[in-house]
């Protein structure tokens, strides 16, 4: 698990400084970066589900507080959230 989740936030993080696409404005909390696209939190939390399945409900929703703070649009999340199950299968043994 732990392999699949840090591709998953060392894939992220490049895609991150490629694009650059700005947080939405309307936030409700400050966040220590101003990229958003993809969403980490989702990477990370359905890389980590992939590989221990009872996580699904709980990346489900760290992925949907995402979108509910405001930190991330729509597409960050989903955008997120497939990168992360993409990269964990990909490590899978």
């Amino acid at each position: 698990m732990f392999r699949a989740v840090l591709a998953a936030y060392g894939t992220n993080q490049l895609i991150k400084v490629i694009v650059r696409r700005p947080r939405p404005q309307d936030k409700v909390i400050e966040t220590a970066t101003e990229l958003s696209y993809p969403s980490a939190h989702a990477a990370t939390s359905l890389a980590a589900a992939r590989a221990v399945p009872q996580l699904y409900p709980a990346a489900v929703l760290m992925a949907g507080s995402r979108i509910a703070l405001r930190v991330h649009h729509p597409s960050d999340v989903i955008a997120g959230a497939a990168l992360g199950t993409a990269v964990a299968e990909l490590a899978a043994p």
